[in-house]
């Protein structure tokens, strides 16, 4: 069953630096976690452009989406290997050469003519994405500790939950120069470098250096659950708009104006996570997967537009408080030396159940259910999820707290 082992109360364990993390650093790390959320919605609004324009290459049907979506694909599979790279060498070092690199491979579309060198772009672009998040996640865990950490990981959320929601407005705003020119924005990563590199650092490492295995078996219960949380996540970011669609609603304006309820539901519950932390991941998750559940059963069965809206704001708290649980769990029961495999094995199971979301329930519909039907099964494989882990996730106390 499930470990939901986290420290117990007392002091809070001080990360391994001689320095004290503050505002600046943050704010730093917020900002670079933005960068892969930018890289997954920025271009959603010129897809039409890109496959009016590549409509005479073969195969562009699935060439084009796959421009968008092949990155998360990327990070899913490579962030476990970022996270040993992370462990292995430096955390400053690696994000600053992946912002660098993020910024290089991401404006590639600028001058690519080929749509296979585009999407191969996308796949150099999406291991970049896997090393940011897994530093940034990682330097938070090392730089704060305590209810700090679990406040900072909620805003982690919160504010990539926001950016995902301004990206998306600003891919379409300048799609209106073309398809390329999104792509410009990529550019920003390069603008981080320089007061990354003055004001972040790498935290001492113990004697113990790298050669401390992570709790494989212990990082099995949450790395689990958060692969059907990515799908429970993603679910109604992907899929609302064509509810909305089935529901009659045309209006691109409309559609973003609910998109953003939606994302701003998600950033509350993300902001109130801060102040529920305290709890065990054991009463948390339970109750998060149920509220994404009745959230999805509600979109279900909604007779009118108000009603979809409705049950997307309750799935969207629920999501919003799910995430930062998950990771919370996952990474406290983690020391200095283990903190970047454990987080990029994380990561990597949050993006693999991104990807796969629209593939799932794509799956169901060619099983025969409409795509309302296809979002109520999900609700109900939340629910029956809930039951599960109140009856198999377990707490235990920790005889020693993890270093860093």
């Amino acid at each position: 069953m499930p470990d939901t082992t986290l420290p117990p109360p007392g002091p809070e364990a001080r990360a391994r630096h001689d320095r004290e993390a503050g505002t600046a650093q943050l704010l730093l790390l917020l900002a670079a976690s933005c960068m892969p959320i930018l890289g997954s919605v920025l271009i959603a609004p010129v897809l039409p452009q890109m496959a009016r324009e590549f409509a005479s290459v073969p195969g562009a049907a699935v060439l084009v989406p796959v421009v968008l979506t092949v990155p998360a694909l990327v990070i899913g599979l490579t962030a476990p290997f970022a996270g040993a790279l992370v462990d292995r060498v430096d955390r400053k070092r690696v994000l600053l050469a992946a912002m660098v690199g993020y910024a290089l491979v991401g404006t590639a579309p600028l001058y690519l003519d080929g749509l296979g060198a585009i999407v191969a772009s996308r796949v150099l672009l999406g291991l970049f994405e896997a090393a940011i998040m897994t530093c940034c996640t990682t330097l938070i865990g090392d730089y704060w500790s305590g209810t700090r950490r679990a406040r900072y990981l909620g805003l982690q959320v919160l504010t990539t939950t926001c950016a995902a929601t301004v990206f998306l407005l600003a891919g379409g705003v300048l799609g209106a120069w073309g398809w390329r020119t999104p792509f410009w924005l990529y550019l920003a990563a390069l603008v981080l470098v320089a007061p990354m590199a003055a004001l972040l650092w790498q935290p001492r490492r113990s004697e113990a250096g790298g050669s401390v295995p992570p709790p494989w078996r212990q990082l099995l219960g949450p790395c689990a659950v958060t692969l059907f949380g990515g799908v429970v996540f993603y679910a109604l970011i992907v899929h609302l708009s064509y509810v909305l669609d089935g529901e009659g609603v045309t209006s691109t304006s409309t559609v973003g104006m609910v998109s953003a309820v939606m994302s701003l539901a998600t950033a509350a519950g993300a902001g109130l996570f801060g102040r529920v932390s305290a709890l065990t991941p054991r009463l948390l998750v339970p109750v998060e997967f149920g509220l994404s559940a009745l959230g999805l059963g509600i979109v279900a069965v909604a007779p009118s537009v108000p009603v979809v809206v409705v049950g997307a704001v309750v799935t969207g708290f629920g999501t919003g408080l799910l995430l930062p649980t998950l990771v919370l769990w996952a990474v406290n029961r983690l020391s200095f030396e283990q903190r970047g495999r454990g987080t990029g094995l994380w990561t990597g199971a949050l993006f693999v159940g991104q990807f796969a979301c629209p593939l799932i329930i794509t799956g169901l519909g060619a099983g025969g259910a409409d795509l309302r039907t296809a979002l109520g099964l999900l609700g109900a494989a939340s629910a029956v999820t809930a039951l599960l882990l109140v009856f198999t996730m377990r707490t235990t106390r920790r005889t020693r707290v993890a270093r860093g």
